[in-house]
């Protein structure tokens, strides 16, 4: 489900919505345009069940339909007062409404995908490696954040006692199915097996995976699976590698998804 695509096509429901709600001569202007607003937004409440895009992504949303059932019944009503042409009010009012949505779905576009990738080359400076400037989500600096910081370095210090040497592969195919696979060997160059794997898809800053993909065992020491990707724009990918239900290695790298 893409952001855009629900904010401005539901933005255009509200609009057809009004206009078929004008051939009900019965109906009140304000209430037409309440339910202007309602309708696609209860459209994209339904959409939402089973994949919640964030609280920030909802209120969008809800202020947007809304106001715009609000803004064509005050259009409506300056055009049945005025004689001839409309006055500027109504017209500046459509305008500043407009430039709202086109500001508010650019900020959104950024905050999940980052600048376009020339703007952001000229905009922040680039060696000619690539440049990264999508939302990488909040860091805490509490008491929570300090354990976090000692448990990911005891992970660090049990994975380099292990000595495993993982391959993962298959990330960065195209498409919106990628075929995974994780090879792993220990320090001989052996594979190692009776492992289970896993790959976690988190967004930026999320606390749960978005989704979990258990990697089953293809040959000797390599796992692998289907990655099918529920939308585009920043992702987190962990690989973790569990034996007797214990994490015994962790990895985490990005991916970015058109």
């Amino acid at each position: 489900m893409n952001t855009m695509t629900t904010l401005f096509g539901g933005l255009a429901a509200v609009v057809a919505l009004y206009a078929m709600g004008g051939a009900i001569r019965s109906l009140p202007p304000i209430l037409r345009a309440v339910l202007a607003g309602l309708i696609p937004l209860l459209a994209y409440f339904v959409l939402t069940v089973g994949r919640w895009p964030g609280l920030d992504v909802v209120a969008m949303h809800i202020s947007v339909f809304l106001a715009a059932g609000l803004v064509l019944y005050a259009v409506t009503q300056f055009r049945r007062r005025s004689v001839g042409r409309m006055h500027w009010a109504p017209k500046l009012l459509t305008v500043f409404f407009l430039g709202l949505v086109v500001v508010n779905g650019a900020l959104l576009y950024i905050a999940t995908k980052g600048l376009p990738g020339p703007l952001a080359r000229w905009w922040l400076g680039s060696n000619g490696t690539a440049v990264y400037s999508g939302f990488s989500g909040v860091v805490a600096h509490d008491q929570g954040a300090a354990k976090a910081v000692s448990s990911e370095l005891s992970q660090a210090q049990r994975e380099s006692e292990l000595g495993w040497q993982v391959e993962l592969s298959g990330v960065d195919s195209d498409g919106p199915a990628r075929a995974i696979q994780v090879r792993v060997k220990d320090r001989s160059g052996l594979p190692v097996d009776r492992i289970e794997a896993e790959l976690r898809l988190l967004r930026p800053g999320a606390a749960q995976a978005a989704l979990t993909l258990p990697l089953g065992a293809l040959d000797a020491g390599t796992y692998g699976g289907v990655l099918r990707l529920p939308a585009s724009g920043r992702w987190l990918v962990e690989l973790r590698l569990l034996r007797d239900r214990e994490v015994r290695y962790q990895f985490t790298r990005e991916l970015i998804a058109p």
